[in-house]
């Protein structure tokens, strides 16, 4: 069974940086491509970023384009999300997934067999 926890989420002003981290066990990381989503209150979960298995591209959400990046590092099993000017409609739960069987980058959730609990991003005006 694969296995994600994520860490890292906080309060930070806006204009601020917070790196997410997501360590996944249970099964061969690099067999998997990952993804963030986030999810604020009232909201539907929305796609954030995705990376391919060995870490050569990436798609990102148009709203996040520019600020954040999405890395991944198949020795220590761990993706991260370095998320730099947040803005206060940022805030949301962050949510790591792993999909092992579509095997590229993709924003639709369906794709996604393994979600972590999620970690929680807080940014004040």
């Amino acid at each position: 069974q694969v296995q994600l926890v994520e860490s890292g989420g906080g309060l930070v002003q806006a204009g601020g940086s917070l790196r997410l981290s997501c360590v996944v066990s249970g099964r061969t990381f690099s067999n998997y491509v990952m993804g963030w989503f986030r999810q604020a209150p009232g909201k539907e979960r929305e796609f954030v970023t995705a990376i391919s298995r060995s870490g050569d591209s990436s798609l990102y959400a148009d709203s996040v384009k520019g600020r954040f990046t999405i890395s991944r590092d198949n020795a220590k099993n761990t993706v991260f999300l370095q998320m730099n000017r947040l803005k206060p409609e940022d805030t949301a739960v962050y949510y790591c997934a792993a999909d092992r069987d579509w095997g590229r980058p993709t924003s639709y959730r369906i794709h996604y067999g393994y979600w972590g609990q999620g970690t929680q991003v807080a940014v004040s005006s």
